[in-house]
């Protein structure tokens, strides 16, 4: 058996290599082929590019990179035309995917997308894209599926990869001992994985730091940057904003920092879910590009009663969340100082992430494979 995929960023790439490893346990000889990144490498990938070549995000952000990603999509579908697999799997990254998709599936090809696009929140119609690109949809958000079925996609649930991996039971305190921070408070900020993020919200994160400070004395921080370059930036942020030196800076280990926290403030995205797996009390903030908000706007492209997945997925507001104009440190502090000053609110969030843990962890690597090898027999 011959898989083909495409995966977009670091994010894809992890869910490519569990889905690859899996399938190379239950499927003797599978070979895969496509655009990966290390880990699928090292899962047994032939890399034909690297996945960070699809890392663009946004409405206005990819334009200057359209020409190249035809040109690599272009590619692609010649080879896999030629030479076609048993099944091709696009790992996310919607916008290039699913027009190769379309064409791969015109061509005869048996195709499967993986992370369904967010067609709950914005560019619903998609779907009807979706419909005509792909055999079936591997979703990992419960209300995904269910509204496929209402659309006649064929649509498989397989639970959240992120829930599979986070630990099941939190040790704050050997956490603060592995990155040498004593007791106290102690609140994880997270401000994003990319430039643009960090350039929009680490002042904001940095001046909310400098209020808790002030008004709580003792209080520390500890911050993940994602990068060497982020590093810099971020420390620049701290130091302009003059809380610095209540600062611990990590290379990377989000997961430790936020396990180490009594509360997590951070960008919104996929950091807020591992936070609510985490048990972890949690409160959002976010800021799009101006352009980027205005279009999103203008077009009615976003319409949502939450933004944040564990908000989505339990439907209640457990993570206050400040978007844009919002996004201001004298109110994100005033949020901060509430959740830590209420401990039996901190509980109660506990408690519903405990829940929502057990709904999403159902072992995503083995359902995606399951669905590729009944899709690659049928």
């Amino acid at each position: 058996m011959k898989i083909g995929l495409v995966a977009g960023e670091a994010s894809g790439d992890l869910l490519g290599a569990g889905l690859l490893r899996e399938l190379r346990a239950r499927v003797p000889g599978v070979t895969f082929e496509g655009v990966a990144g290390p880990e699928m490498l090292a899962a047994g990938c032939e890399q034909w590019e690297p996945a960070e070549s699809l890392a663009v995000m946004g409405l206005v952000e990819p334009l200057a990179h359209i020409p190249r990603l035809l040109r690599l999509r272009k590619s692609l579908l010649r080879r896999w035309q030629a030479a076609p697999p048993d099944v091709f799997v696009g790992i996310d990254a919607p916008d290039f995917n699913l027009g190769l998709e379309k064409k791969l599936r015109k061509s005869g090809i048996k195709t499967v997308h993986y992370v369904s696009p967010s067609v709950w929140a914005w560019r619903k119609g998609r779907i009807k894209t979706v419909r005509k690109a792909v055999d079936k949809v591997l979703c990992i958000l419960p209300f995904e599926k269910t509204l496929y079925d209402s659309h006649g996609v064929d649509a498989v649930f397989v639970g959240h990869p992120k829930a599979d991996s986070s630990p099941a039971s939190v040790d704050a305190e050997a956490a603060r001992r592995a990155l040498g921070i004593g007791s106290g408070e102690l609140v994880a900020v997270l401000p994003g994985s990319r430039a643009g993020e960090v350039a929009r919200l680490g002042d904001i994160l940095a001046n909310t730091a400098r209020r808790l400070a002030a008004a709580r004395p003792g209080i520390r921080f500890v911050t993940p940057a994602a990068t060497p370059q982020l590093r810099s930036m971020i420390e620049q942020q701290l130091a302009a904003a003059g809380v610095a030196d209540s600062f611990t800076v990590l290379d990377g280990d989000s997961e430790t920092a936020m396990m180490a926290a009594d509360l997590v403030l951070l960008a919104s995205g996929t950091a807020a879910l591992e936070a609510a797996l985490l048990g972890k009390p949690t409160i959002a903030t976010y800021r799009l590009a101006p352009l980027t908000y205005a279009i999103a706007i203008g077009m009615g492209m976003v319409k949502l009663k939450h933004y944040t997945l564990p908000n989505l997925l339990t439907d209640e507001p457990l993570v206050p969340e400040f978007m844009q104009k919002m996004a201001e440190p004298a109110t994100i502090a005033e949020a901060v100082s509430e959740m830590l000053d209420d401990p039996e609110r901190r509980r109660m969030i506990h408690r519903e992430f405990a829940k929502l843990r057990k709904k999403l962890a159902l072992n995503a690597d083995q359902r995606a494979a399951d669905a590729v090898i009944e899709l690659a027999h049928s």
